[in-house]
């Protein structure tokens, strides 16, 4: 019975065999398995590394580069502008100033609040710092306050752990040493539009300007220049740790005008504080060595911003101190239109110049008087007396025998009621010579009174004074000269600036001999309408022709009841004075043209001005000076 247990229970619990153990197989396989994972995570991250190091290796080394640098733009420094003799009329200041990258902070706000207790903002550069921070990238600076004193740099200098994203920088403004005496030609500059943004990128910097206003304006892209840059190491926190490379950019063109700002700030000071214009021409080649319109204006204000005061009292003087006069003003010409109608009955055959008409005193046509300035007539008088005594029947019956179309012609082709495409200024208005196709345009008919009345540079007849100086240049020389501003960029001598460039105008010589002695006889004969505009230089002489435009109808029963003066009237019912003139008479260098807004008389005020002017610019001679003149008459060409 033992026996059989005990084999039993060997049988039952009999011993494994010797060296082996049963967890091995399990341990195996888990194992296995773990290095299986492990040997997946680490290709995943060879692959992954691979990935990293060998096929984008570049990119990331790229990113981890700027991550290391950062590369700002600036705005380049504006061209210069200067007048013939390189005195700067527009100029560059240094200017302190706080800008904001945005991303290189990560609370703007809390940002904002600490700089405005370090350096207080205004309203109105909060509103336009938030306007700037929604519609700018991140990565364009954002002018927070310009013009930064040194008690403010040190004070952000000190402050600057605490103001992430802010950085002080050097940038220039725009700076006009002559102020209003310059101020409608030069121009001015102001921050851009969103518009101008959008076409154009590179104008959301920081300090760059965009021209408003004359040269500024045209030129605009030649005095912009390239935008610069500066390459920075900065560290983990944006804080600049070096300068590693900089590209001053090119700074912008720098242009001479024609301008002589000596002669330009005589005229200003013979005009006075009358609201008018004046220009002064090199009249054989077409240079404007001086061009001012009065009242004017401080252009250097738009820079900054422009109060809100200061342009509702511009907008209301009546006098219109934002508007250049000398292109966009336009007057009757008045009598100073005579010469070019004399001129198209030339051209006509309607007139010789030793036809003689009758002025009782008035002419009558179709029913309706028109009268002469001289209540009493001036006779039977020739072309040359016409335009001595400014007689208005014998341009009355002028015009009536010529027709309004030749007469239209030639004054275009003297630069009335045309375009002046040469000159570098905007806004520049082209004036009207009326016609009966133009009437007729217009819904009306036109009849034989318009003619009547635009034959002494009334009616619907408009000009500018820079046309009027054209005109001037033009019948003093026979040369179809283009006037223009600009005498060099960056160097470059403009083409126009040559004597010979202009060519002759389609007219005869004898007829232009005949109206330069009738406007000689204006200033320099007994009985000429402006005995006040004769030169006291000796040898020298000056031919003009006077003008007084009306600017509201005078009755007849006004004009025959022998109490009317024009100059009883408001000043805004006044006539406009205008004179035009050339010398020296023998060999003509400049021309100029006078327009005094409800000046009255233009015998009694713009002559004497215009006679002031050309003395000073015979004085002066600019033209055949390399530096500034003094004040001695060129003996050359002038004795």
């Amino acid at each position: 019975m033992k026996l059989r247990k005990k084999k039993s229970g060997n049988r039952l619990m009999s011993r494994p065999e010797e060296g082996k153990n049963p967890s091995r197989g399990v341990f195996t396989r888990r194992a296995l398995l773990l290095m299986a994972a492990q040997g997946a995570v680490l290709g995943a991250l060879g692959e992954r590394l691979y990935g990293l190091q060998v096929l984008n290796g570049s990119h990331y080394a790229k990113l981890a580069e700027n991550n290391r640098l950062s590369k700002r733009f600036f705005a380049p420094p504006r061209g210069r502008i200067t007048d013939r003799f390189g005195i700067s009329v527009a100029a560059n200041r240094i200017n302190w100033r706080a800008l904001l990258l945005a991303e290189e902070t990560s609370d703007i706000n809390g940002t904002l609040e600490r700089f405005a207790q370090l350096v207080p903002l205004e309203p109105r550069d909060s509103v336009r710092i938030e306007h700037e921070l929604r519609h700018k990238r991140r990565f364009i600076p954002i002018m927070l306050r310009d013009f930064l004193s040194w008690d403010d740099m040190a004070r952000l200098e000190l402050n600057m752990p605490s103001l992430p994203g802010v950085l002080i920088d050097v940038g220039t403004t725009r700076v006009y040493p002559f102020g209003p005496l310059m101020a409608h030609v030069v121009g001015y500059v102001a921050p851009p539009a969103e518009k101008d943004v959008v076409h154009n990128a590179e104008l959301a910097l920081p300090g760059m300007r965009v021209g408003r206003s004359g040269i500024e304006q045209t030129q605009d892209l030649n005095l912009r220049g390239q935008v610069g840059s500066v390459e920075m190491e900065v560290n983990a926190v944006g804080r600049v740790m070096a300068e590693l490379d900089r590209d001053p950019g090119l700074t912008g063109d720098e242009i001479a005008l024609t301008i002589d700002s000596g002669l330009q700030q005589q005229v200003l000071g013979r005009i006075g504080d009358q609201s008018a214009s004046a220009v002064v021409m090199d009249c054989r080649n077409g240079e404007v060595l001086a061009m001012v319109s009065n009242p004017s204006f401080d252009p250097s204000l738009f820079d900054s911003g422009v109060s809100q005061a200061q342009w509702i009292e511009w907008t209301n003087n009546s006098q219109t101190p934002l508007i250049n006069k000398a292109v966009s003003g336009l007057y009757p010409p008045g009598s100073t239109f005579k010469p070019a109608v004399a001129m198209a009955a030339l051209r006509a055959g309607t007139l010789t110049p030793s036809d003689r008409i009758n002025c009782p005193g008035y002419i009558d046509v179709g029913g309706t008087r028109f009268h002469c300035w001289s209540r009493y007539g001036h006779g039977t008088i020739n072309l040359r007396q016409g335009l001595k005594y400014s007689c208005d029947v014998f341009f009355y019956e002028v015009a009536r025998r010529t027709g309004m179309d030749p007469i239209a012609a030639t004054s275009e082709l003297f630069g009335l009621g045309a375009k002046l495409p040469e000159i570098e200024l905007p806004h520049v208005r082209q004036g009207l010579i009326p016609t009966p196709t133009w009437r007729r345009a217009h819904g009306h008919h036109w009849n034989g009174g318009d003619t009547i009345v635009s034959g002494i540079g009334q009616g619907f007849v408009q000009v500018t004074p820079l046309q009027l100086a054209t005109y001037a240049s033009r019948i003093a020389t026979g040369r179809n000269v283009q006037p223009h501003l600009i005498r060099s960029v960056a160097g470059r001598m403009a083409d126009l600036t040559d004597l010979g460039r202009a060519p002759g105008m389609d007219m005869p010589e004898h007829f232009f001999e005949d109206i330069r002695a009738g406007m000689f006889a204006v200033v320099n004969e007994e009985g000429g309408t402006a005995p006040k505009a004769r030169l006291d230089i000796p040898g020298v002489q000056m031919a003009g022709k006077t003008g007084s435009a009306q600017v509201r109808r005078v009755s007849r029963a006004m004009r025959e009841s022998g109490h009317f003066n024009s100059a009883n009237l408001p000043w805004e019912y006044r006539p406009h004075a205008l004179f035009i003139c050339f010398a020296p008479y023998d060999a003509p260098r400049y021309a100029t043209a006078v327009v005094i807004e409800h000046g009255n008389a233009g015998a009694d005020v713009a002559a004497p001005l215009a006679r002031d002017i050309m003395t000073d610019t015979l004085r002066r001679d600019p033209v055949n000076h390399r530096e500034p003149p003094g004040q001695e008459v060129a003996q050359a060409e002038v004795d």
